[in-house]
């Protein structure tokens, strides 16, 4: 029988046992007894105390179309394994997150987790490595990834879901992170009957488990990655979240205290913007547009001319430099343009 039990590696667990014992709790009140009078285990409780996540919740705040959003549940669930891509600012890792939450079923950090790659990011830190252990001098500790510990603890609780989101999914090697697990990832290849040997321990056999899904966003205007290989584009459904400047996001600045004026002026001038953006298809195109996340509230109140302004001069400006990085009298123009005082 096993008597003891590590309860530091799920944090959310420990602090709701804390507040048990704190509040002078049983385990009864907090982890009820079903129709049968059987104990339910800890996840099944969590559930039962945390509130559903729905579809309208997790569209609440979106600007995309609650049907785009169902698609893209939809294809999750039997892709296993989708890419969010878009320019910056359109809101990629927002609406990861939330799809993530209503897969799930509730919105439980316990169950979906965030990384994020990079050019420095290997197998040994996504699956399995050696490192050096502090304790031992000279020593090295086989240590093990997010992504070995997600699929062991989604083999542990096969009728639950577990949602890994990887921001700058095309910043990494992917052929060099995933390892020989590129090919267990797919939506068919996933179970037992298709483990294979790990690199760094040939006598374990691992396999991904079914209810394991992958979100990966991805920036188009980023210049400094290369093109995403075949490999990865096999495996994965790819979806592209364009800049949203419509109604909701009109209702979004009005309901913070934008000014009708500031609005038209917000949504007018971006959405121009833009067009000159996707008007240059032989250095730019669509995947090099302005997001509706750089405008969106951002506590820094009041939101007022100079706040505009301060957008435009310290982020947008620069982005457009990036863009147009030899014809500097067109970004100049195209500033000015941008720029509004008191007077406008």
């Amino acid at each position: 029988m096993k008597t003891l039990t590590d309860f530091t590696k799920y944090p959310d667990t420990v602090k709701l046992i804390l507040e048990m014992i704190q509040s002078g709790q049983t385990e009864q009140d907090v982890f009820p007894l079903n129709k049968k009078g059987e104990q339910l285990d800890v996840l099944k409780a969590r559930e039962q105390i945390m509130e559903p996540y729905s579809i309208e919740e997790a569209t609440a705040d979106l600007f995309m179309q609650e049907r785009d959003f169902k698609v893209y549940l939809r294809l999750l669930k039997s892709k296993k394994n989708i890419v969010l891509q878009g320019p910056p600012g359109a809101g990629k890792t927002f609406v990861a997150k939330r799809l993530a939450y209503a897969l799930v079923g509730f919105k439980d950090d316990t169950k979906v987790k965030m990384i994020q790659f990079h050019q420095s990011y290997a197998y040994e830190d996504f699956i399995q490595g050696y490192r050096p252990n502090p304790d031992l001098e000279g020593g090295f500790t086989l240590t093990t990834g997010i992504f070995y510990d997600m699929c062991k603890r989604a083999k542990s609780n096969p009728k639950i879901k577990y949602v890994l989101v990887i921001d700058e999914i095309n910043r990494g090697n992917l052929s060099k992170i995933f390892g020989e697990l590129l090919m267990l990832i797919e939506a068919d290849k996933r179970g037992n009957e298709y483990e294979l040997s790990l690199t760094y321990s040939p006598g374990e056999k691992f396999w991904v488990p079914d209810n394991l899904y992958l979100i990966g966003t991805m920036n188009t205007a980023d210049r400094s990655i290369a093109m995403v290989d075949y490999a990865l584009r096999r495996r994965f459904s790819f979806f592209s979240l364009m800049p949203q400047f419509n109604r909701r996001f009109d209702d979004t600045l009005k309901s913070a205290g934008f000014t009708k004026k500031l609005r038209k002026v917000i949504i007018d001038r971006i959405t121009a913007l833009n067009e000159e953006i996707k008007s240059d298809k032989n250095n730019l195109g669509d995947g090099y547009q302005i997001g509706h996340s750089y405008f969106c509230p951002d506590g820094d109140k009041p939101y007022d001319y100079d706040w505009y302004n301060r957008k435009i001069k310290y982020e947008i400006e620069p982005l457009l430099k990036e863009y147009w990085f030899d014809e500097q009298e067109r970004v100049e123009g195209l500033v000015e343009n941008l720029l509004i005082d008191g007077k406008d």
